[in-house]
């Protein structure tokens, strides 16, 4: 472990703190690690992190992680029942969340400096010596099993399209199950089985622990101590296999009575946020298919000149929760990423177009690259919209604890850098070098899958009608995408029930 302290400069430009230095540091006779952005803010925030994610789920446990993550920050302590806990809580204007992904469990809550020690007492009591009632794990349980059956199966064709199309990239692979974990093995996951996994993986070795705000130096030596009970014990991260290798256009339809059809399609990237192309591929994204952009590529060729469906969006990192959030969320850290492309759900007579679309576009950049003129407008708007994503103390926290994960400096800091030196044949070369449209998997949320699949692969035209005039331009354009050969053979197109997903 390393023991010097490593301090960098963050740079406010839109919070109200005038100057925050972040440290990371060893803590003295503990494996535990730290990372701090001292403030005068009278809000104190914790981000204490577990390098330990779904990816650790053992085969036929899958959803172990997340729901013993849940079971600790949804349940009581040895000391206080869950009902407890929420009614201390209560006067405090605080709560106290798990977000749990393939490599990050990550439990986060924010509280006033007055009353820092009771809540500080009352999470660290859930974290250090958890209840294990019988009710409470029912309950998140329960939630679990709902979460998949009722939410993302039931209720939301865009998560679900969207997490099906995560589960296919990766099928018999360490990432290859959604992070609430599967039906099934929910179903069977025991008390017993939380509790073995919590002693095996909730160790000092394994603690990152994340403050920032106005808290006292006597705070944090306590904090540490209070953490430093932790069980030692190495467990580094098994080393992940490849993703399986994508031949062609591989198509599920995830079949479901459907107003709409959603659609999700992408690849495996070897690009994380420590890569040399990263930053490139990071304009790319933005200049490609920003997420809420009205002035992106995608959204401005298929939205609004087409008015195909509400959005269509561009990521290179795993980007959950996307129809309920403008921003990313930190503490998704992985280190395997896929480059994925979000079509909105579209009218079902649409969704053939919807789909060449998009890979027609995909094909143009990858050929063309971008122009200058759109490089720099991109490079402008990006120096100035990562200081959105770091706006709170709570996101500086969770940023600074995902480049210490992905061994760069404060995200802010770097992205600025970076992209002040980039060229525009810096990016072009990374679009050619890491993206294509060849190789894909895609999945289809429809109420008409055989209809869909019969179109699919006999590469039937798919004309889209308009309800007002159009420009003659754009209607040459559209008559190459109804006709644009998708080459999908019978045995890459697979139906699926929504009931089997997730299960």
């Amino acid at each position: 472990m390393r023991a010097a302290t490593v301090v960098t400069r963050l740079i406010l430009s839109m919070a109200p703190v005038l100057s925050i230095i972040p440290i990371l540091t060893a803590v003295e006779s503990s494996p535990m690690e730290t990372v701090l952005i001292p403030s005068s803010s009278p809000l104190v925030s914790f981000r204490i992190l577990f390098r330990v994610g779904s990816a650790a789920d053992p085969q036929g446990k899958e959803g172990l992680a997340s729901l013993t993550a849940a079971l600790l920050a949804g349940g009581g302590s040895a000391k206080r029942s869950y009902a407890e806990i929420v009614e201390a809580m209560y006067p405090m204007a605080a709560s106290f969340s798990a977000q749990v992904d393939k490599e990050m469990t990550v439990f986060y809550g924010t509280t006033h400096l007055d009353n820092l020690r009771k809540y500080f007492g009352l999470i660290s009591e859930m974290l250090l010596e958890p209840g294990w009632r019988g009710e409470d794990f029912n309950r998140v349980k329960t939630d679990a099993i709902n979460f998949l059956k009722v939410n993302l199966r039931g209720t939301n064709d865009e998560e679900l399209a969207k997490e099906a199309l995560y589960q296919s990239v990766y099928r018999a692979h360490p990432y290859g199950h959604d992070n609430t974990g599967r039906v099934s093995t929910l179903e069977k996951l025991t008390l017993d089985d939380l509790r073995n996994f919590y002693r095996e993986k909730y160790t000092a070795e394994n603690l990152t622990l994340g403050l920032s705000g106005g808290y006292p130096q006597d705070f944090l030596a306590e904090a540490k101590a209070r953490f430093g009970t932790l069980p030692r014990g190495a467990r580094p991260a098994p080393a992940l296999p490849g993703p399986p290798a994508i031949s062609g256009l591989e198509v599920e339809i995830v079949e479901k009575k459907a107003r709409a059809t959603a659609i999700s399609l992408g690849f495996p990237l070897d690009v994380t946020r420590g890569h040399k192309d990263w930053p490139a591929l990071y304009l790319m994204q933005s200049y490609f298919g920003q997420h809420r952009s009205s002035t992106s590529y995608l959204y401005q060729r298929l939205r609004e000149l087409r008015g195909l469906n509400y959005g269509d969006y561009a990521y290179i990192e795993y980007y959950p929760r996307g129809m309920f959030l403008v921003h990313p969320e930190p503490n998704l850290a992985r280190r395997q990423q896929i480059f994925q492309i979000w079509i909105r759900p579209v009218e079902p007579q649409n969704a053939h177009f919807a789909l060449r679309a998009a890979l027609y576009e995909l094909e143009k950049l990858v050929k063309n690259g971008i122009t200058q003129n759109d490089f720099e407008s991109t490079r402008r708007f990006l120096s100035k919209f990562v200081n959105v994503l770091t706006r709170t103390q709570d996101l500086q926290l969770g940023y600074l604890l995902d480049s210490k994960y992905y061994g760069i400096p404060e995200f802010t800091d770097y992205v600025k850098k970076e992209l002040a030196r980039l060229t525009l044949a810096d990016v072009n070369r990374a679009i050619r070098e890491h993206l294509q449209a060849a190789n894909m998997k895609i999945v289809i949320v429809s109420g008409e899958a055989e209809k869909l699949k019969k179109a699919l692969v006999n590469n039937t035209p798919s004309p889209i009608q308009y309800n007002a005039p159009k420009p003659q331009e754009l209607l040459d354009e559209d008559k190459i995408i109804e006709n644009y050969p998708l080459r999908i053979s019978s045995d890459k197109v697979r139906i699926v029930p929504a009931d089997a997903v997730f299960q």
